[in-house]
């Protein structure tokens, strides 16, 4: 998952703010094409909370002779296509648990 840009999206009547993208590789036809996978979510509190659009991508002809299985060239390739831009990868936040209260008092 790659941090973009945020973009604004209508989702059910309200606009809502994009700021992650998710994609995978989900059919590759050696020698000739990929298919991948797209989402854009949300985050609230540093995690992905909703998807807010999807879809697919066919990857053929010279992108497709110099992407060369380079995972960065495909993201930078899904990117352009979709007219984003990426700004880093996605790390989800972590919350530390809270530690336990000992209520035995002497």
């Amino acid at each position: 998952m790659k941090n973009i840009t945020p973009i604004s999206i209508w989702d059910n009547g309200t606009a809502q703010e994009a700021s992650v993208l998710n994609t995978y590789a989900i059919n590759v036809t050696l020698n000739s094409s990929a298919n991948f996978y797209w989402g854009l979510f949300n985050t609230l509190n540093g995690n992905i909370f909703n998807q807010l659009s999807e879809g697919n991508l066919t990857m053929s002809g010279a992108a497709y002779e110099q992407w060369s299985n380079d995972d960065e060239y495909a993201w930078d390739w899904i990117a352009t296509q979709l007219n984003l831009t990426i700004t880093g990868d996605y790390v989800p936040r972590v919350v530390e648990p809270i530690a336990e209260v000992d209520n035995n008092l002497e």
